[in-house]
């Protein structure tokens, strides 16, 4: 179905169970601009009984860098990692980029996922710019020559408003330089937020939304129920996009009652 070019070898780190068990290991991929500690909240609680492995996606953190970004290869990606750990079937948990990820690999490869969770994205082409201030900001860092996080604070500061947005951010900024790629991501952003219908997954599947959000919304009900039929949601007031990092008591309540079901 894919052309295996596509694939490459993400960084990832694996931890074990902390008890013998026999729960489905935990695959967990964050989002656009993010890196495999996004994740780190729900890692150390999930980790207590099933064993979890987080990525770095292609173009982020310690992941090599592709020309390429679209679902297809991040999709490859994920069952070349799933290889790579020797892991036959897997619980599959993504947030917003990394949802769609994680969703793609369900038409790839739809007998390597037991279970899917996407925090805060829904399967649809949003066709919608919402970044191109944090691409402004971070170009400036860039440019500035800046070396240190608090010098890339400060200009940031002139084009983001969202201290946490800002914060987030930083935490890819390391010893001067970015750990995403930004030239692509900003050439390839029409794939991130757009999106190609996946023939339905007929299992139960967990969306995830954050109550101020417009990610994951009535507008997308039956777009979303075509792909993944058996598919909740499940709202957590008061939180946004970034949820699981808002409300990550919440984020895991919903996903250990559906890890159970």
């Amino acid at each position: 179905m894919l052309n295996k070019n596509f694939a490459m070898k993400l960084n990832s780190r694996a931890q074990s169970a902390q008890n013998l068990h026999k729960n489905s290991p935990i695959l967990l991929v964050h989002g656009l601009f993010g890196s495999l500690d996004n994740l780190g909240l729900l890692a150390r609680d999930l980790v207590s009984d099933h064993d979890v492995v987080q990525v770095d996606m292609r173009n982020h953190g310690l992941s090599p860098r592709s020309p390429e970004m679209n679902y297809a290869a991040m999709a490859q990606d994920l069952l070349d990692t799933l290889d790579a750990h020797e892991i036959e079937t897997a619980t599959l948990v993504g947030h917003s980029m990394g949802g769609k990820a994680v969703m793609a690999l369900t038409a790839l490869a739809p007998q390597r996922v037991d279970k899917l969770v996407a925090i805060d994205m829904a399967p649809v082409d949003y066709n919608v710019r919402r970044h191109d201030k944090i691409f402004a900001a971070v170009n400036a860092v860039t440019e500035s020559g800046a070396s240190t996080r608090h010098q890339a604070m400060e200009i940031m500061r002139q084009y983001l408003n969202e201290e946490g947005v800002i914060q987030f951010l930083l935490k890819s900024f390391v010893d001067g330089a970015w750990r995403f790629n930004v030239p692509v991501l900003w050439d390839q952003y029409a794939n991130i937020v757009g999106w190609k219908t996946l023939p339905a997954w007929d299992r139960p599947a967990l969306f995830i939304a954050g109550g101020n959000s417009s990610y994951v919304t009535e507008t997308y009900r039956d777009t979303l129920l075509a792909q993944f039929p058996q598919a909740r949601a499940h709202v957590i007031a008061g939180a946004g996009h970034w949820v699981h990092a808002e409300k990550p008591d919440a984020v895991l309540r919903a996903i250990r009652r559906y890890l159970q079901e």
